[in-house]
């Protein structure tokens, strides 16, 4: 018998056999879309995916910066389709097949011996454990751009198990979270390779509903507005030092970091140190894009800079505001008298972002600068992050609201829409309801 070509038929028939997501649809979705609600106790954002076998629905935090995805197994993990990733598999080798161990209870998902380990990581209270990596059906919905339509299927999508501990401080009812960072095995990837789309992936956040798409535009809302077109692109930074709880040496980042050059208030350049601007080798410094800080966050020099520019401007003439005290945990606040209100919410000093050139500027208005706190005083949305943080500018939840963001992994671009009542739209008005 000729074994070189029983080898080439034996690998043809394993492909078709460890490929029957691929095999067994003929339809093929453009792309796929998911609801993201905020949960109002915790401002965190929430989307819901349908895993297992019979499928059972997940709420799970969104992160936009997060490996993987992770959920309780120690809860009631029931699915027939459950497979765990042996050491030195191919699905071990995306993750970079780091740890490889046994788990000495009986065999369950989340403990099974010789498999491969990854480190599932609450990003919102900084807290990472051991997982077993492991695979199950996923199901979502397919999109036109316009309305969802037909549920798709991920036969073998790689995730991580995690202990019930790990759900400490996030929102009631949450599952795990849903990681959309720059790795191989994060939502994004693992969903552009499964159905052969662009490596693409775009979220509206809203202080109510909002969606996330994954694949390429048209991202359209009421009333009938293409706001992919919208878009105003600027270069996405790797980090090349990993800003996880926990990680292995090597390791670059997962989050998608931005280079902000200077920042202006009113028009006028804040003094900042450039420096703090730039990502170090050693992964420090630079401007990050999360979901999981609710509002943004500033090293302390940048926070006092802006701080006073912003309340000099306010104060001038043209706003005339009058100062009032801090509200936990913002420190610049206003009375809401002589605040007045625009399409592009509260007349406040304008901030704005210049990005890898002049002409590229992330303008934050005042509905994404002013948080009402009480019907007579209203904050500036930012926060300090005290001396040396890691990263020097976190751009939170809050500041993103109401902004479609595009991820483009192949091109490592990110495009921004700025604030989406400009055009009388608002990342609510993606129509959930089915076309005909």
């Amino acid at each position: 018998m000729d074994h070189s070509n029983f080898g080439r038929v034996f690998t043809i028939f394993l492909f078709l056999f460890i490929a029957p997501s691929l095999a067994q649809q003929s339809f093929r979705p453009k792309a796929l879309v998911v609801p993201v609600k905020k949960d109002p106790s915790t401002l965190q954002y929430v989307t819901q995916l349908n895993q297992r076998t019979p499928l059972v629905p997940l709420n799970l935090v969104l992160d936009i910066g997060g490996q993987f995805l992770w959920v309780d197994c120690d809860g009631s993990y029931i699915s027939s389709t459950y497979r765990p990733a042996r050491c030195h598999s191919a699905q071990c080798s995306l993750v970079g097949d780091n740890a490889c161990g046994d788990c000495f209870s009986g065999p369950r998902p989340g403990c099974n011996n010789n498999t491969c380990g990854v480190t599932p990581d609450n990003t919102v209270t900084h807290t990472a454990t051991s997982g077993e990596l492991a695979q199950d059906v996923l199901s979502l919905q397919s999109t036109n751009g316009f309305n969802p339509g037909r549920n798709v299927t991920v036969s073998r999508f790689l995730f991580s198990c995690a202990p019930s501990f790990l759900l400490q401080g996030l929102a009631n009812g949450v599952s795990g979270m849903a990681g959309l960072g720059r790795t191989k095995i994060a939502l994004p990837s693992q969903l552009a390779s499964a159905f052969s789309f662009h490596r693409k992936f775009a979220v509206c956040l809203s202080p109510g509903s909002g969606v996330a798409f994954f694949g390429d535009g048209p991202y359209v809302f009421l009333p009938n507005i293409e706001a992919s077109q919208l878009l105003t692109f600027t270069p996405l930074l790797l980090n090349p030092v990993s800003t996880a709880s926990a990680f292995f040496q090597g390791e670059h980042s997962a989050e998608y970091f931005i280079g902000v050059k200077s920042i202006r208030i009113a028009e006028k350049a804040v003094p900042v140190n450039t420096s703090l601007l730039s990502i170090k080798s050693n992964g420090v410094g630079g401007t990050k894009i999360s979901s999981v800080n609710p509002y943004t966050v500033l090293e302390a020099s940048i926070f006092k800079a802006v701080t006073e520019a912003f309340v000099k401007a306010a104060e001038g003439p043209g706003w005339n505001l009058t100062r009032v005290g801090g509200v936990t945990p913002f420190e610049v606040c206003f009375s809401t008298e002589n605040i007045l209100s625009t399409r592009l919410g509260v007349s406040v000093p304008t901030i704005e972002l210049v990005l890898h050139n002049q002409n590229t500027v992330w303008r934050i208005y005042g509905a994404n600068s002013m948080v009402s706190v009480s019907d007579k005083v209203m904050c500036l949305g930012f926060v300090n992050g005290g001396l040396n943080p890691t990263t020097s500018i976190v751009i939170g939840g809050y500041q993103l609201e109401n902004n479609l963001l595009q991820f483009d992994l192949a091109t490592s671009t990110l495009g921004f829409s700025s604030l989406l009542y400009g055009i009388r739209t608002t990342c609510s008005n993606f129509n959930f309801t089915s076309a005909a």
